[in-house]
């Protein structure tokens, strides 16, 4: 058994786009999208406690008990297999929070995969997802751990293969609540799915949109000067600005790119323009953990 894990990776995600399909009679939205992963990442401690009890060290700001996905992800983990450890959880934010990223349901995962192992539970990978459905529509995909085309609410997940590439990202100071976007009466709820066949390694995973995107941009001024900052920069250095867009609820928006190098001139162009947080990332082929968790 480890009884302690540092600098476990929480990697962010993107959508390359997000279509809404349609709406499930309890409310839920029906979605079709492409998750990649990227090198962007908060970072989780573990510490194995033999006593039973599941606790957080150092809280993160703003994010009360009964909202640390984290947390509850440890204690419905032991709840359902039964494991008398316990666990002490750090979480070094790097992700926005309310950026579209990801970032709670990334650290829930890594704290299941993590936690599988540690508590030396082997649960297979579909029992260990369905769990995680039960956290966050998002939070199957990173136990899935790679590149994949999702439909129903987000947890019907089939492998993509993806070129790897760059991105760069603006993270405007204020997050968007999800939960907003997709109550808006103006949000389009009808776009017609994509053909997966349709699919490939170059930039087709980029024709569809983020329907979400419009909601947002509307009420959100800062998302709106990001997005209009990454076109504008995306522009003078020669690459479409139609790529740029806005990554899951928002509020962060992100360029694709083809190497290190052009990332290195948007992100230049980007300096003392854009409003918020600069980041660039390169795409990850699978999870860190995905192999480890199930050793």
């Amino acid at each position: 058994m480890i009884a302690l894990a540092r600098h476990l990776p929480a990697p962010a995600k993107l959508n390359l786009f997000l279509h809404v399909t349609g709406r499930r009679a309890d409310g839920y939205h029906l979605i079709e999208t492409v998750f990649e992963l990227i090198d962007w990442a908060d970072s989780i401690e573990l510490r194995v406690r033999a006593d039973g009890a599941i606790s957080r060290v150092d809280p993160v700001r703003d994010v009360p008990e009964d909202a640390d996905l984290s947390l509850r992800a440890a204690r419905l983990l032991a709840t359902r297999s039964g494991c008398r450890l316990g666990v002490e959880i750090a979480v070094h934010k790097r992700l926005p929070i309310g950026g579209g990223l990801g970032g709670g349901s990334s650290d829930a995962a890594t704290t299941l995969l993590a936690l599988n192992r540690m508590w030396s539970l082997h649960w297979p990978r579909r029992r260990l997802a369905e769990l995680a459905l039960e956290l966050g529509a998002d939070v199957p995909f990173f136990i899935h751990g790679r590149s994949a085309y999702a439909t129903g609410i987000g947890e019907k997940l089939r492998d993509l293969a993806l070129a790897p590439r760059w991105y760069v990202l603006i993270a405007p100071a204020q997050g968007v609540a999800t939960d907003s976007v997709f109550a808006a009466p103006e949000l389009t709820r009808n776009t017609k799915p994509l053909k997966i066949s349709g699919l490939s390694r170059g930039r087709q995973v980029f024709r569809g949109r983020n329907d979400l995107q419009p909601v947002v941009v509307a009420r959100h001024s800062g998302v709106a000067r990001s997005l209009a900052a990454l076109r504008q920069a995306a522009r003078a250095v020669g690459i479409d600005a139609r790529l740029a867009r806005m990554t899951g609820s928002g509020a962060c928006v992100f360029l694709p790119v083809d190497s290190e190098n052009d990332a290195a001139r948007v992100r230049s162009r980007l300096q003392g323009r854009a409003q918020g947080a600069i980041a660039v990332a390169r795409s990850l082929p699978v999870h860190p953990l995905r192999d480890w968790a199930f050793d």
